[in-house]
């Protein structure tokens, strides 16, 4: 489970999407974004809201993803999560446990910017 003081260093933006995404709120999810954001997940774009709601009925709630937010970090305005992911997507080929590095912009109350990426250093906090 999260730790609320990781989840404290988040911007409210980011704080929301991390519970939203836990507690399967599509609407909830969905505003946490601007109207022209960008999502990059694994090298697949999704541009502006209509696309990115798309992408998260199917590919967050309806595979029930949650995350485990392990390490926050700030670099040059963008904030950085680690989370351990689980939900029940197609698991073939993919680490017991499965860490995520979302790297989140945000401007005038509203995530831009989402990059996720599966990446292989041992995490920070290990």
């Amino acid at each position: 489970m999260t730790d609320s003081n990781l989840t404290a260093a988040l911007p409210a933006p980011v704080a929301e999407y991390v519970r939203a995404c836990n507690a399967f709120e599509t609407d909830a999810l969905s505003a946490v974004f601007a109207g022209d954001a960008l999502v990059n997940d694994t090298r697949r774009e999704f541009r502006g809201r209509p696309a990115i709601r798309r992408w998260i009925e199917r590919e967050i709630i309806g595979d029930k993803v949650t995350m485990d937010v392990r390490h926050v970090r700030h670099q040059h305005g963008i904030t950085v999560v680690d989370a351990v992911m689980d939900g029940e997507y197609d698991k073939t080929s993919l680490p017991a446990e499965l860490v995520l590095t979302h790297y989140f912009n945000v401007a005038d109350g509203y995530v831009t910017l989402l990059v996720i990426t599966h990446n292989n250093p041992t995490p920070a906090w290990a």
